[in-house]
């Protein structure tokens, strides 16, 4: 099934089904009221939401409307919890080559993760209003995954059997903000402002081959300003959701709706680029001795859509967005 929100002046928006095709919306107002909603009643509405997805996708669904992303919320507004990992270990690793850091303790082993701000995602072409252009605005593009209750202790294996919907992520960074918050040791806050996300959240079933060993074997092309970014692959995730979820839910469980997240997309490649501005800086550092890349500014705009291996648009829809001051 693939699910989408629509902006309707509460908290947590309208649900709608979007057809597979991405043309059309139903909304199943009468099912669920929202897309928390149905995550945290899941085995109750599933049923019947398969039912009218079935319908929709056939043409029999009579309340149908045009699909439009520009009127998407994030498909979860809000949720329980934001879990973001480091699970692409190249991108670390990058990281501390530039910058000669000592590597990261088990970083191979342990999954790197944060706690973020989960109570006003984005969507998918709303602007986003951020304080000053010295912070070193950075996009990052990501998947990620919303859950259903686990318990706490969970294997891997129970934890990925809890994944209910995959989403695509771009993940805020302020870069001048974050070594700061790290040296303290309490983790980010400020470095990290609101998530955004794609329009369209999708259950597993609906990747097919592309959704394998708990990573989503995608590309995922970003442009910044209407230039070529990067499409780092999805394949080289070296923990998957399932670990991801496991490591969160260790000491505590985890709530229906909660959202764990992959970390920036990163290559071992050169040549597919990269899905955030710091890791382009690090690489020029490496190789050129020198980074020649700001920063985002105000007026800038990034785009993210994921794409299957055959060259098809991925199901989540694009995130297009533009830097404002606020």
């Amino acid at each position: 099934m693939k699910f989408a929100t629509l902006r309707n002046g509460t908290f947590d928006g309208e649900l709608v089904l979007v057809s597979r095709d991405g043309l059309h919306a139903l909304p199943v107002q009468s099912i669920a009221t929202s897309l928390l909603d149905a995550v945290q009643r899941w085995d109750t509405v599933r049923a019947p939401l398969e039912a009218l997805y079935m319908a929709l996708n056939a043409g029999d669904a009579s309340d149908a409307i045009a699909f439009d992303p520009h009127v998407c919320a994030a498909p979860l507004p809000r949720s329980p919890q934001w879990l973001d990992a480091s699970a692409f270990l190249n991108h670390g690793r990058l990281m501390e080559a530039a910058f000669n850091t000592p590597p990261i303790p088990h970083f191979d082993t342990v999954p790197v993760m944060y706690q973020g701000a989960s109570d006003d995602f984005l969507g998918p072409h709303e602007d986003v209003p951020l304080p000053c252009e010295a912070d070193g605005i950075d996009f990052e593009g990501e998947f990620g995954v919303v859950v259903g209750p686990v318990a706490m202790g969970a294997t891997p294996e129970q934890a990925q059997a809890a994944v209910l919907l995959v989403v695509q992520i771009n993940d805020w960074s302020l870069r001048a903000r974050g070594p700061h918050e790290m040296q303290t040791g309490f983790g980010f806050l400020q470095a990290k402002p609101s998530s955004s996300f794609a329009p369209i959240a999708v259950t597993p079933d609906e990747l097919g081959n592309a959704w394998l060993d708990g990573r989503v074997h995608m590309s995922l092309h970003v442009q910044w300003n209407g230039e070529r970014f990067g499409e780092p692959h999805g394949r080289e995730m070296n923990y998957s959701f399932g670990q991801l979820i496991a490591h969160a839910a260790r000491t505590r469980k985890l709530t229906a709706g909660s959202i764990v997240g992959s970390g920036t997309i990163s290559n071992q490649s050169r040549t597919v680029g990269s899905a955030c501005i710091a890791e382009r800086r690090v690489i020029e550092k490496i190789d050129h001795g020198t980074i020649r890349t700001s920063f985002m500014r105000f007026g800038d705009r990034v785009s993210m859509q994921a794409r299957y291996d055959d060259g098809r648009d991925g199901p989540f829809g694009v995130i297009q967005q533009r830097v404002t001051q606020a």
